[in-house]
């Protein structure tokens, strides 16, 4: 299949600036050339008209869940392993029509959605995944009722995580998701909202069961990120080996400093709480999870500021839940409104690439990359927010070659 985007004004995104008209010709799933001069497409199959439109590569979402695929938990809990398969892939599926051509699973067993993708049983975007995260008992990755017995020898499993307890057993858990192709590990050291046992201020895992974590995930050259909300469990994460904070909506000034100085890279993901306050009630989140959500988000707000002004480089993420994720977009308004945008660009097309391990593979519109290619009518440097709704702002979206949207007929 070939294919050829003409007319459009390319977003150089190495630069971050607008290079000017370009014409972008692909081959099965690669950019083959990118230039000026328009290509001839007496042997292209589709030709996609970007005149008067942008081009950008495709977005990357650095925090995502496509095993919980709704916030009522406790229907959750009851639906079959059929059920589970066919939401996750539709929230795959509609993931990549949102224009996120690459997402960073960051807790969940999605190995058989990733299998599904790749053989074209569904669609969705390319998936980096974490697997299953690391919790420790009562944690926030344990969703499990409790039960009469303790076994301090074993790890107990659910879709999200392995609940684990102890240096050996966080070691043998963090051995078995990176046997089983997990990209990078992901450990909960703090409580958080979604969670159901944990308070919201709860730190969680000591230095020993992280060092385990971490030591495994060195050896493996590849890294652990850690949920973390308050500076006692950041701290507490970041100067045990973790590399990378989720959220991190409480940080503080010399938490931030240490996590600049330490090069910890931190994704934070603001509209999962605007979305859990405005339509949680309605969807079925618990009531002790909305409560627990109360003011997190203007935390959050206030924790791109923080970061920012100690030089923690920031990722861009969602983690939004089930109902939730239509809002996937609605991030770019949020964080317009309390960065530039060439920093939330940034984010997008610099930092979570690299967390992705996929620098030179995405992120660009240049020749041998991935061909992942959105095309908008929205200037991205002068009207960020204006990608907040994908349906208007999507002109087309092409992943890995394949277009999946088309409304520049």
């Amino acid at each position: 299949m070939r294919t050829a985007i003409v007319n459009g004004t390319l977003l150089d995104t190495e630069t971050l600036t607008l290079v000017g008209e370009r014409h972008v010709v692909i081959e099965g799933d690669t950019i083959v050339d990118v230039d000026d001069a328009r290509p001839d497409t007496a042997n292209v199959d589709r030709v996609i008209d970007a005149r008067g439109r942008f081009v950008l590569p495709g977005f990357v979402d650095a925090h995502v869940h496509h095993v919980i695929t709704t916030m009522d938990f406790l229907r959750l809990r009851r639906l079959s392993s059929t059920e589970k398969a066919i939401g996750a892939a539709k929230l795959a599926e509609a993931t990549v029509l949102r224009g996120f051509t690459t997402v960073r699973d960051t807790g969940g067993d999605v190995t058989g959605l990733v299998r599904a993708i790749g053989s074209g049983l569904c669609d969705g975007p390319r998936i980096v995944r974490a697997g299953r995260a690391i919790s420790q008992t009562g944690g926030h990755g344990d969703f499990d009722v409790a039960e009469e017995g303790i076994c301090a020898c074993q790890v107990y499993s659910n879709d999200l995580s392995h609940v684990a307890d102890g240096p050996d057993a966080v070691r043998a858990a963090v051995r078995h998701e990176l046997r089983d192709g997990s990209d990078f590990i992901k450990i909960m050291s703090s409580g958080g909202v979604a969670s159901p046992s944990d308070p919201f201020d709860a730190i969680q895992y000591t230095p020993e069961e992280i060092r385990a974590a971490t030591i495994e995930t060195d050896h493996r050259h590849t890294y652990t990120t850690s949920h973390a909300y308050q500076p006692e469990a950041i701290s507490l994460a970041i100067e045990n080996g973790v590399r990378c904070i989720e959220h991190g909506n409480l940080v503080d000034p010399p938490t931030a400093e240490r996590m600049a100085a330490l090069g910890v890279t931190m994704v934070p993901t603001l509209v999962t709480y605007w979305a859990m306050r405005e339509m949680g009630a309605k969807a079925g989140l618990p009531e002790r999870n909305l409560a627990k959500n109360q003011g997190v988000f203007e935390l959050g707000q206030h924790s791109i500021g923080v970061a920012k002004a100690a030089g923690v480089p920031l990722g861009f993420g969602t983690d939004l839940l089930g109902e939730a994720q239509p809002h996937q977009n609605r991030e770019f308004a949020i964080r317009a409104e309390l960065e530039p945008a060439v920093d939330v660009l940034r984010a997008m097309y610099h930092v979570n690439v690299r967390l992705c391990g996929l620098e030179d593979h995405i992120g660009r519109v240049e020749p041998g990359r991935s061909a992942d290619v959105v095309v908008t009518g929205v200037d991205p440097l002068a009207n960020l927010a204006g990608l907040a709704d994908p349906e208007v702002a999507l002109a087309a979206v092409v992943a890995r070659g394949r277009t999946m949207v088309d409304r520049t007929g």
